[in-house]
């Protein structure tokens, strides 16, 4: 007897809020239904076991949203090594690969195999200690672990492969990827890692002593941060929030086997989306820019403003 399947799916994570999706939503599943294939919409709050053996199936993840529905539904590919595709209906977009009117030819490629993979490091979690229940989750961005309401100052005990780090006080800590470096971590005054770097950057957040700085490490050491005073929260790419007791350990790693995120660009776009989305090393007065991407100040009235007040204030004042 032959074990039934089930036919062949794309697994879909939308923002609830956002209009758009509608739309999106009938244009996949237009497309898909062209080439015979299911559109499986998940609940973007679903745990990993939930809907195991069915997220086991499928051939893509779609989200629908921002960078955050992405991270919703990464957690779900990395624990099942399912290619993800984002699609932007947010502001910013710095992780998902298209905008939504590029959805239904997006789809189209990826059925047709013109694609590749940008494999991306997650970061397992687990806590440990105190006798409770063991947590274990995965995320793409950062492991967060920050002083709860009480507004109390941590002590944090920082260790790599059971070798002391130091012990230093501070407002949290963040442990990011490289992913999650262009995310809280860099707002925190953390680096930024080019995506293939394997690294864990470690960010402490408003420590009382100047000395600690953040830390990058290898990805195969891991990483334990024990409460040595008061309590404090646990979240994982802005997830539900975790109450962690005085003498818990939080143990973050590189997860085994990296996120695949569906590009259909020529090559890597990080330092263009860096300098387009983020505002790398773009000039703080709006310039206007000729194709070949230089400014081009003689047209640009700001520009001219600016300059006109640099000459006015080196001009000598008049006797």
């Amino acid at each position: 007897m032959t074990e039934s399947r089930e036919p062949d799916m794309v697994g879909l994570v939308r923002h609830p809020l956002v209009e758009r999706t509608a739309s999106c939503l009938e244009g996949a599943a237009r497309v898909l239904g062209e080439a015979g294939i299911k559109l499986w919409e998940i609940d973007r709050d679903a745990s990993l076991s939930q809907h195991s053996l069915e997220l086991s199936r499928l051939r893509l993840l779609l989200t629908l949203g921002g960078d955050g529905t992405l991270l919703h539904g990464a957690r779900m590919a990395a624990a099942h090594d399912i290619p993800l595709l984002g699609v932007n209906l947010g502001r910013l977009g710095f992780l998902t690969e298209l905008e939504a009117d590029g959805l239904e030819d997006g789809l189209r490629r990826f059925l047709a195999g013109e694609y590749w993979v940008e494999p991306r490091t997650v970061l397992d979690v687990t806590v440990a200690g105190n006798g409770r229940g063991p947590l274990r989750e995965v995320g793409l961005n950062e492991a967060l672990l920050q002083r709860d309401a009480t507004g109390a100052m941590l002590r944090l005990r920082a260790l790599v492969d059971s070798q002391e780090v130091g012990t230093f006080d501070a407002d949290g800590v963040i442990i990011a990827t490289a992913s999650g470096s262009t995310a809280y971590a860099l707002a925190a005054g953390g680096p930024i890692l080019e995506p293939t770097v394997e690294g864990l950057v470690l960010v402490p957040l408003n420590p009382f002593a100047l000395t600690v700085r953040p830390i990058v490490f290898p990805p195969k050491q891991s990483l334990t941060i024990e409460l040595a005073r008061n309590d404090a929260l646990l979240t994982v790419d802005g997830g539900h929030a975790r109450r962690l007791r005085q003498g818990e350990a939080v143990h973050v790693g590189a997860g085994a086997d990296p996120l695949r995120l569906v590009r259909f660009s020529s090559g890597s776009r990080f330092y263009t989306r860096l300098r387009h989305k983020l505002g790398w090393g773009l000039p703080l007065v709006p310039t206007v820019r000729r194709h070949d991407g230089w400014p081009h100040p003689e047209e640009d009235a700001w520009d001219d403003e600016l300059r006109h007040e640099r000459r006015g204030a080196e001009q000598p004042p008049e006797v």
